[in-house]
C-alpha cells in the first residue's frame, strides 16, 4: 500500500514538472521580446559611434551587467555648456523593441565646478519602461556628471526616478572639464527654457 501511495506521488510529480516550467519559459519569452539584448544593443552602440566602437562596446556591457536588459533605447546629440552654471540641450528618438519610435528632447541646467562647452552624440540605455507608460519619462531625472572633453571623449552617467533607469553615453567634441550637479528633464517637445 505505501508502495502504490509512493508511485502515484511520483507519478503526480513527473506530469506536473512540464507544466510548471514551462510558464518560467512563456515568463522569459515575453520578456525577452519586450526588451534588447546585450549583442543588439552593443551593434547598434557601435554602428551609431562608428568611431568608437571599441569603448561604446565596453560602456554599454557593463551598463548591461549593472542593470539588465534595457526596454528602450535613444539616439540623439546634444549641445552643452557652462561657466559655474550650465545647460543642456538635446533631441533624437526613442525605440521600442516593438519597432516604436518616437521624438523625445532633453535639456536642464546644472550648477558646479565645471567650465566649457561640447556637443555630443549620445545613445541612451532606458530600462523599466513600457511603452503605455511613456509619460512617466516626461519629469526630472537628478544628474551627477564629471567631464572632461579636451577635444574629444566618452562617457556615461546613471539617472533614476521612480523605478526608471537611464544610462546615457555621451561622445563628445569640445573643452570642457568639471564637476556639476542637475537634472535632465525629458519632453515631447523641445523647449529653450531648461527649467
Amino acid at each position: 500500500m505505501m508502495k502504490l501511495k509512493h508511485v502515484i506521488i511520483f507519478m503526480i510529480i513527473l506530469v506536473s514538472l512540464p507544466l510548471f516550467f514551462s510558464r518560467f519559459i512563456k515568463a522569459e519569452d515575453i520578456e525577452s521580446k519586450k526588451t534588447f539584448d546585450k549583442n543588439e544593443m552593443v551593434d547598434k552602440a557601435k554602428i551609431y559611434f562608428a568611431d568608437l566602437s571599441e569603448g561604446v562596446g565596453i560602456i554599454i556591457e557593463r551598463s548591461f551587467n549593472d542593470f539588465g536588459q534595457p526596454s528602450a533605447y535613444i539616439e540623439g546629440e546634444e549641445f552643452s555648456g557652462a561657466f559655474f552654471g550650465g545647460f543642456r540641450y538635446g533631441g533624437g528618438k526613442i525605440y521600442f523593441k516593438d519597432g516604436t519610435k518616437k521624438d523625445i528632447y532633453w535639456n536642464g541646467p546644472s550648477v558646479g565646478f565645471d567650465l566649457g562647452a561640447n556637443a555630443s552624440k549620445v545613445f541612451t540605455l532606458v530600462y523599466n519602461l513600457e511603452i503605455n507608460e511613456l509619460e512617466k519619462l516626461f519629469v526630472r531625472f537628478p544628474d551627477v556628471e564629471g567631464t572632461l572633453y579636451l577635444a574629444a571623449g566618452l562617457a556615461i552617467n546613471y539617472q533614476k526616478k521612480n523605478g526608471i533607469i537611464i544610462t546615457p553615453v555621451r561622445s563628445g567634441l569640445g573643452l570642457r572639464a568639471g564637476v556639476n550637479l542637475g537634472y535632465t528633464k525629458y519632453t515631447k517637445k523641445k523647449s529653450l527654457i531648461p527649467f
